[in-house]
């Protein structure tokens, strides 16, 4: 317990805390801005924009891994922070839909870079054995944050330019602390001394093969889902008959979810293996997803469903990140979660991409919840491939010194 409270536990909480509300907060005004026809927005160019956005975090995630695992997590940290935070203060000042989406695209490259130094402090930070609970932890900032997103969304839209300004103040205020206050990791440190270097393509090699490619699946299928909804969520129950405020409610509601879903995965996932808990996540993710499709004239019924719809389908997509901590040694450790974070964001920008299409020809009721059930089932058989890790988390997949003697062959 006093490791979750030290700085680098903290700190790191606070970065992904920081991620999820700028990530949910434009899901949060896209329906304001289509709205207002704030700088002729359509349904196409709040896609647009959100595409952009996912695609900046997909070049940050996949960039930031080699980086981290080279010059270390914590000068990574800062950087993306800095990066993210000033883009997302000037996003009321642009004056175009275009302008729009580059300060996105660009506070996009620093959100995805900020996810695999964060995780892989944090899961580096915490004994082997407690790594499923350190990943779900950390990612309950990400959801807590995007509470804080809907919360202030409800209370000041149609304003919705405050809501960007305090994103972007408040990672600056977090930076002179993680600057003095947080340590490089004791494993990097340790990694970087050692004489042989493990490269990133070792991930592909026969060793991590089966693992990797069933992870990039996974994560794919997994960040789909997280995007698609946070971004298309409250848009989806508006075209489903609802209103403004029951549709920025279930966005709360699902993220309310998603944290509770996070502290029970985590937990479970130490005792019984990442690999089982994850795959009953997914299972349980597309029965619920379905159900949502059904029009509910029970505000509390349809908030409970909801609230349990949130609490699978984000965790699922956490426990992989958990999964990837174990399966692969320090020496390229964020490499190989940046490269799952940064191929799984290829599924989020899929998924509010081909949404909104759905949305534009109008088809995204119900067959918008149709598609992020099947997407959590392929998500389930993605995750059945790979080998299953140790369930007392003591080491990866196999020995690292056969890693390290494949490395010589790549």
């Amino acid at each position: 317990m006093n490791k979750l409270l030290s700085w680098p536990a903290v700190l790191c909480w606070l970065t992904v805390l920081l991620e999820g509300y700028d990530l949910v907060v434009l899901g949060a005004v896209i329906p304001t801005l289509i709205d207002q026809d704030h700088l002729g927005f359509t349904a196409a160019g709040a896609t647009f924009a959100a595409t952009m956005s996912l695609v900046g975090v997909a070049i940050g995630a996949t960039g930031s891994g080699p980086v981290t695992d080279r010059y270390g997590r914590r000068w990574m940290l800062l950087g993306s922070i800095v990066l993210f935070s000033l883009f997302t203060a000037v996003i009321p000042l642009a004056g175009s839909v275009g302008m729009f989406a580059m300060f996105r695209l660009i506070a996009g490259i620093g959100l995805g870079a900020c996810m695999p130094p964060a995780l892989t402090l944090m899961a580096e930070h915490m004994p082997a054995s407690r790594r499923a609970f350190a990943s779900t932890i950390t990612m309950t900032g990400y959801h807590v944050g995007a509470v804080f997103a809907a919360l202030l969304a409800l209370q000041l839209v149609p304003r919705w330019e405050p809501l960007f300004y305090l994103g972007g103040v408040a990672g600056f205020v977090l930076v002179p602390v993680v600057w003095l206050k947080l340590p490089e990791s004791a494993a990097f440190l340790a990694a970087k001394n050692a004489p042989i270097r493990v490269r990133p393509a070792v991930l592909l090699k026969p060793l991590y093969l089966r693992a990797t490619l069933g992870v990039w699946v996974g994560s794919f299928m997994g960040l789909l889902l997280v995007y698609g909804l946070n971004t298309w969520l409250p848009k989806l129950m508006r075209d489903a008959g609802y209103n403004m405020s029951t549709s920025l409610t279930v966005l709360l509601m699902l993220n309310i979810g998603a944290v509770i879903g996070l502290l029970t995965a985590g937990t479970l996932a130490d005792r019984r293996g990442i690999k089982p808990t994850v795959l009953v996540w997914f299972g349980a993710a597309a029965v619920f997803l379905a159900l949502l499709s059904i029009k509910i004239s029970s505000t509390v019924l349809l908030n409970g469903l909801v609230l349990v719809t949130g609490v699978f389908v984000f965790s699922a997509q956490v426990l992989i990140y958990a999964y990837v901590t174990q399966a692969y040694p320090a020496e390229i450790r964020a490499t190989a979660l940046g490269l799952a974070s940064g191929v799984g964001r290829l599924g989020a920008i899929f998924g509010p991409t081909i949404t909104g299409w759905l949305i534009v020809v109008g088809s995204a009721n119900p067959w918008g919840f149709y598609l992020f059930a099947a997407v959590a089932a392929i998500g389930l058989l993605a995750m059945a491939a790979v080998p299953r890790t140790s369930i007392d988390g003591l080491g990866p997949i196999e020995p690292v010194e056969q890693a390290r003697l494949d490395e010589r062959t790549v």
